[in-house]
Parts: C-alpha cells; sequence; structure tokens
C-alpha cells in the first residue's frame, strides 16, 4: 500500500487555506480554529510516523510519482517526480515543524488585524516547511524552498514593526540571492546526471538519491566525478558546493550573510520570529547536509576546513553581538547565529558524533530559540518595550516568568541537563576527533570554538543580572502594574517548550537513535567517496 502520511502532513494545511478563502474575512475567529484543527492532524499524522519509523532503515515513507517528463528529443527527456521520504535527519526536523507550528498558531490566538490573510499565510508556510524537510527531489525541494518566501515576507511586512517593509525586503533580497546560487548548482546537476536506465535513452531527472550514485553521471559532462571541467582556480563540483553553501548558508544564517536576520527578527511579530527561528534557520542546515555534502563529496572534504573556520567565525561574532545587544530579541537573534555556527562545525567534521550533534544542535536550538522569542513577546506584549536596561528585579514581580527565563538562558549556555548540552557536546568531540579520524578539522579550530561557550555565558548570565535580579525599578514608560507574570495561554505554549528542553537534555537516547544510523553512513558515503573521487583524478 502506498504510503500517504507525508502528503497528508503537506496538504492538510494546504486544504485548510482552500477552504479558508471561501470563509468571509468576518467570521475572524473561524480561521483560528481551522489552522487550530490542521495542526493537530499533523499531530496525529506524525505520531503515527514516529511510532512506524525504524532506526536505520535509511529512508522511508517513501511516494514516488512522476510529475513531469518532457521529451527533449536528442537531448533526452526531462523527468521531475512527488518523490517524498523521511530518514534519521529529516525526521525529527518535520516532527519539530509540526509541534513548532502548532505552538506558533496557540501564540497567534490574539491577532486581531486581517486575521483570515494572517492564518492563511501561516498555513501556506506550514506546507512549504514540511515539504522541505520531506522532498527527494531537487526541484521539488526547490519550489518548496522558494515557496517560503512569500508567506514569510507578507508576515513580517504586514504584521510586523515600525520597519517592517525595511525587513522583510532585506528578508526577501538575501533568500532570494541565495536561492538563485542554489538554481545554479541544481542547473549544472541536472546535465550532468541521468537516471538509471536499460535503453540508450538519456533521462535527465532532479532525483537527489540518484545524484549521489557515480555512474549516474554523464562521461564528460560538466560535474563527472573524478573529470569535472576546470574554471579558474576551482573545478565545477567545487564551484557548486561553494555556490550551495553560500545559497544554504544565508539561510542558516552563517556570518558574513547574516545581517537579515536580527532586522527580521526585531520586526517580525512574535509567532514569525519563533517560526523563522526555529523553523527557516534549520532549512539552511538540512540543505547542506542533504545535498551539499553528499552530492559533492569531493568538494566537501576539501573544503571542510573552510567551513569549520567559517563556523568558528559565527560562533565568536554571533555572540560578541549578542553581548553588545541593547533590545532583547536582537539579544536573542545574535545567540541564533552564533549557536548555528556549531552545526557548521559539527558537519565539516565529517565525523559519526560531528554531525549526529549537527542534526541534534538543529533540532534543540529549534526548541530553545521558540522558547526564547516566546518569552521576549511576553515582555513586549505588556509594555510595548525590549530594551534590557529599562527592567531590573522582574523577578520579583513575575516570579514564574522569571522561572521560564532561567530555564531557557540555561539551556541555551548549553549547561548538562539541558537539550543544547547534548548536541554541542557531540560536535566538540567530532570536531576534536575529525584530523584523527581522516576528517578536515584540525584540533586548533575545536578549541578556539569553545570560546563561543563562555561568550554565550556572558550574554546570557549579563542580561540575567540586569533584567532580573537586584531592585526592582522601570524606565522609558513602562508601567510596574503592566508587568503581570504568565497567563494560561503563555503556560500552554511554554511549559511543552521548557519541558522538551530537559526531556532531550536527560534522555537524550531515543533521539540519538534515530540521528546516529545517518550520521555513519553520511561521513562513511563522504570520506570514502572523497578519496575515490581523488583517486581517479
Amino acid at each position: 500500500m502506498q504510503e500517504i502520511q507525508l502528503s497528508l502532513l503537506i496538504f492538510t494545511p494546504l486544504l485548510a487555506a482552500s477552504i479558508g478563502l471561501l470563509i468571509p474575512a468576518v467570521n475572524s475567529g473561524l480561521f483560528r480554529y481551522l489552522s487550530l484543527v490542521a495542526n493537530l492532524i499533523q499531530i496525529a499524522v506524525i505520531a503515527s510516523v514516529l511510532s512506524l519509523f525504524k532506526s536505520g532503515d535509511g529512508i522511508q515513507f517513501v511516494e514516488y510519482q512522476s510529475w513531469i517528463t518532457i521529451d527533449l528529443g536528442t537531448w533526452g527527456t526531462l523527468r521531475a517526480a512527488y518523490f517524498l521520504g523521511v530518514d534519521g535527519l529529516s525526521l525529527p526536523l518535520v516532527a519539530l515543524s509540526v509541534a513548532i507550528l502548532l505552538i506558533a498558531t496557540i501564540s497567534s490566538w490574539n491577532v486581531k488585524r486581517q486575521t483570515k490573510g494572517y492564518f492563511l499565510l501561516l498555513l501556506l508556510l506550514n506546507a512549504a516547511i514540511i515539504g522541505s524537510f520531506t522532498a527527494l527531489d531537487f526541484l521539488l525541494f526547490y519550489l518548496f524552498f522558494e515557496f517560503m518566501l512569500l508567506p514569510m515576507f507578507f508576515l513580517i511586512a504586514l504584521w510586523g514593526g515600525p520597519r517592517r517593509e525595511y525587513a522583510s525586503i532585506k528578508f526577501f533580497l538575501y533568500t532570494l540571492v541565495g536561492s538563485i546560487f542554489i538554481l545554479v548548482a541544481m542547473i549544472a546537476l541536472y546535465i550532468s546526471v541521468q537516471e538509471p536506465m536499460g535503453s540508450q535513452q538519456i533521462v535527465h531527472s532532479f532525483n537527489l538519491v540518484n545524484m549521489r550514485d557515480w555512474s549516474n553521471y554523464l562521461p564528460g559532462s560538466v560535474l563527472e566525478p573524478g573529470n569535472a571541467r576546470l574554471i579558474g582556480i576551482f573545478d565545477a563540483r567545487q564551484w557548486c558546493f561553494l555556490l550551495l553553501f553560500l545559497g544554504f548558508g544565508i539561510k542558516l544564517p552563517m556570518v558574513p550573510v547574516h545581517t537579515w536576520l536580527p532586522d527580521a527578527h526585531v520586526e517580525a511579530s512574535t509567532p514569525v520570529s519563533v517560526l523563522l527561528a526555529a523553523l527557516l534557520l534549520k532549512i539552511g542546515g538540512y540543505g547542506l547536509l542533504r545535498i551539499a555534502f553528499p552530492l559533492f563529496p569531493d568538494a566537501a572534504a576539501y573544503f571542510g576546513s573552510f567551513v569549520g573556520w567559517v563556523g568558528v567565525v559565527s560562533i565568536i561574532y554571533g555572540g560578541l553581538n549578542a553581548m553588545s545587544s541593547k533590545d532583547l530579541k536582537r539579544m536573542i537573534a545574535y545567540s541564533s547565529v552564533s549557536h548555528m555556527g556549531f552545526v557548521l562545525i559539527g558537519m565539516a567534521s565529517l565525523t559519526p558524533e560531528g554531525v549526529s550533534g549537527s542534526v541534534y544542535q538543529m533540532f534543540s536550538h529549534g526548541i530553545l530559540s521558540a522558547m526564547l522569542f516566546l518569552l521576549a513577546g511576553v515582555v513586549y506584549d505588556r509594555t510595548h518595550d525590549r530594551t534590557i536596561d529599562h527592567y531590573s528585579g522582574l523577578y520579583k514581580k513575575m516570579p514564574v516568568y522569571s522561572t521560564f527565563v532561567l530555564i531557557a538562558f540555561f539551556a541555551s549556555m548549553g549547561l548538562p541537563g539541558f537539550a543544547g548540552f547534548i548536541g554541542e557536546i557531540l560536535v566538540f568531540l567530532g570536531a576534536f576527533k575529525s584530523n584523527s579520524a581522516g576528517g578536515p578539522l584540525h584540533e586548533s579550530l575545536a578549541i578556539i570554538s569553545t570560546v563561543g561557550l563562555v561568550v554565550s555565558a556572558v550574554y546570557f548570565l549579563w542580561t540575567l543580572q540586569r533584567m532580573f535580579f537586584g531592585p526592582f525599578f522601570v524606565k522609558g514608560e513602562i508601567q510596574a502594574d503592566d508587568l503581570t507574570d504568565l497567563r494560561s495561554h503563555e503556560y500552554l505554549v511554554l511549559l511543552p517548550l521548557a519541558t522538551a528542553a530537559l526531556f532531550f537534555g536527560i534522555i537524550p537516547q531515543p533521539l540519538v537513535n534515530v540521528i546516529e544510523p545517518f550520521a555513519k553512513d553520511f561521513t562513511t558515503f563522504i570520506l570514502n567517496a572523497g578519496t575515490s573521487i581523488h583517486s581517479t583524478h
């Protein structure tokens, strides 16, 4: 029987959005419940997928249907497919996405203005995110990846802060440029790879699984492994890797192509910031692990040290900017830049520990960044002021809220017992082991990256000391009476995230069991493939 669970995850929000189009905008309350029902159906579906998924069995819940077939005459045939599946890389991120999308819907309950448009855009973004994490056809992935731009652009531009137009346009342009780099690499792969066929007919496809197999590369093609066309100082395979690295790195984001992120976060509403930090950034890391590294293993090994050093710069630079930030949301945004640096180091190590840590870090950061932005939204909803220096002694006024902040900050610092610790320790283990295991990273890189832990402790603890401890006072136009403790709907979104941060820090093995087989296969393939390509060159 054909699996349909992944299609249900994608098309449930699309169906809900289609129904929503038929409902008059005056029935604003219905759009909230429509989005909530779609999210709850997705929760039921992903629970089924998790219960049936077998660790170590590779890609599962596969759905394949021919989508586009065009006869190009002497050029062969073009084929694109509706090709979905999940493995140890994508399943944790799909499960995270379903949970965070539900939380974003609940935290959007108080949206009053243009409710219909807001929730319909949220549903479209929902489908695009799930599609990006499950598509195994490059063209299908690219369409989902590109489609995310539109709903996110409008969610920032229409429901954002005072400089929302500037932030949304900057977000759009940066991501669009990254998409163009990815498109160039995709076209180069398309003209170089054919589907395995029994006849002499050449069938070009966008199948990501076929693109990993060297026997499917056409002899003499621009990207033929071991004989790629030389273009300047690098060959075509190396150029394509760099294009993908830059394209997905903008989304991650990495330094120096990160500047769109703080502006987008500061101007976006709280639920949109949650989706941006917890999910959209992860698509950058996912793209590197799913496409850039495995399709160009020789280039990945060659540029591994460079990728690792970009990660180190992102960690330290992001941390220093977070330390100097006066706006609470901007501080959290720069902390995301810093934490995504660990993702780069983990994948660049080309060790099972490092790659497992990279995926675990993306998962844990999704939980923690969502919690951090929701907490920033709590105080902003009450006072419309996020300036750190305008608050002091909040623990006396808002003890429960402050307790959740303590959990989120300590978890984000990577303290043992929290999810952030597991991802970071695995990354460090992989980075220190990399050189001796045949990977590209030197121990000095791993040592320097530990500075990021100190920097993160400084800005989180300094913020805690200034905002939450000491004598209580407020500055500016803030009224002390507005600072009430958590409300019921805020408990509803924060408590599950805090529980998850603790659970995956104390009991990481269930998630590690899902990720580890992918990480072992990933590193073995890249190191062996890179060696084989160089030996035949």
